[in-house]
């Protein structure tokens, strides 16, 4: 599966796009960011165009697409997948992939989605842009309106 426009939606919503580089907002230092979430080579003062933004995030999604396409074994809707994308995207294939999340889901577990929320912490607590975006994915993957 790929992601749908409503996904990719759901990615640049919560992701934003900055044209200059920043630190994680989660830790304020390490991995640096440009775009809309990306992190391959990027250093302090760098900068993009709005084009630049738009590959680097298709490209990166790729990666997410593919992890979700290998660890989930259980049909998806293409909200569920799409919630799953915008997941893995930002929290990374590993944590996925060891989550109660994937295992619940993989199980068959009717009330995996509650899992989400769970997610919403950096490296000083609860992040009220974390709790959101995984509030969003929830109802994406549950097949409720979202953002």
């Amino acid at each position: 599966m790929e992601i749908s426009p409503a996904g990719l939606e759901l990615v640049k919503e919560f992701e934003g796009c900055r044209l200059e580089a920043y630190p994680d907002p989660g830790s304020g230092a390490e991995p640096w960011t440009i775009g809309y979430g990306h992190t391959g080579d990027v250093h302090p003062g760098d900068a993009c165009n709005q084009q630049q933004a738009d590959a680097w995030l298709k490209e990166d999604l790729r990666y997410s697409e593919a992890s979700v396409n290998h660890l989930v074994k259980v049909p998806l809707t293409q909200g569920q997948f799409d919630a799953l994308v915008s997941f893995v995207f930002n929290c990374g294939q590993m944590a996925f992939g060891n989550s109660t999340l994937l295992r619940m889901l993989n199980g068959g577990d009717p009330h995996a989605s509650e899992q989400f929320p769970r997610w919403n912490r950096g490296a000083n607590g609860p992040m009220p842009g974390l709790t959101r975006r995984r509030a969003a994915e929830k109802a994406m993957f549950d097949g409720k309106v979202l953002v």
